[in-house]
């Protein structure tokens, strides 16, 4: 090989080697561009992400949404402020009796199985009126929504008539129906649902269901319990008349027998 062709060769290997070092160093260029990029990406989406999940956790609960509301939905057969009086018989009961309920409340499943139905019966009898006053605050202490949500369902059940309230009521707390206080059930819907369908009016009633479903009366409901939480009473049940909590003989709790709350309820209708 001469000389010539030698060094010619050389020069062209070197601006082979040349051009690859050109190429490989715009590749690396490109290469750190795109790493910088995602970086930039992936910490805006991080920050981004974590921006959402502290307005979500800024952002009030649905229930505390309903609680503030202004302009509450209540249901028919309703009276006073915001629709939470709740009162069932006949107009010529000169009395009425007041109880307080929470839907979760165990001791006051045990009363509307024991008493509910005489309760029933005297009221139909204009005996006296029933006033229903509502609480949560079995929702506060275990962190859950099923008093809530239940009382909200019978928000929906009075909007069909005074005795679909009164059937239903009496359903939810039937030994049958109602759970555990730790068992958080009345929560699902689909749950109270059931439980309407064992109440004539109830069954398959589709304006109810929907009224289930959509939470129509959440926003009453927590009025209801705000109420509730005004009146000054401290556990439930609790059944006052005139002003006075009504109580077994000799004791300061809820009459639990049908004998014990003939005698209250009678002693209180003559005071």
């Amino acid at each position: 090989m001469s000389k010539r062709n030698s060094q010619a060769n050389k020069a062209a290997a070197r601006e082979r080697l040349r051009a690859e070092r050109e190429r490989q160093a715009k590749k690396d260029k490109i290469r750190k561009q795109v790493i910088v990029g995602v970086s930039v990406v992936a910490v805006l989406a991080i920050a981004g992400g974590v921006s959402y999940a502290v307005m979500q956790l800024n952002k009030p609960g649905h229930w505390e949404a309903a609680k503030d509301a202004k302009n509450v939905t209540a249901p028919k057969n309703t009276s006073g402020t915001d629709g939470t009086t709740v009162v069932i018989g006949k107009p010529t009961a000169k009395k009425t009796l007041e109880l307080y309920e929470d839907p979760r409340c165990p001791i006051c499943g045990q009363f509307e199985q024991t008493v509910g139905e005489t309760i029933h019966k005297d009221v139909d009898a204009g005996k006296y009126k029933v006033k229903f006053i509502g609480a949560t605050f079995i929702d506060n202490m275990s962190n859950g929504e099923g008093s809530k949500n239940a009382l909200s369902a019978l928000g929906a059940a009075l909007n069909v008539s005074p005795q679909a309230f009164l059937d239903y009521k009496y359903a939810i707390y039937s030994a049958k129906y109602h759970p555990e206080e730790t068992d958080d059930k009345f929560a699902k819907d689909s749950y109270l649902i059931k439980i309407a369908n064992t109440v004539d009016e109830l069954k398959d009633n589709k304006a109810f269901q929907k009224d289930v479903n959509d939470g129509t009366y959440d926003n009453w409901a927590m009025k209801m319990s705000a109420a509730f939480d005004k009146s000054g009473v401290r556990g439930t049940p609790t059944l006052k008349m005139d002003g006075k909590t009504l109580t077994s003989e000799g004791s300061e709790n809820a009459p639990m027998t049908v004998a014990d709350f003939n005698t209250a309820v009678d002693k209180a209708l003559k005071g």
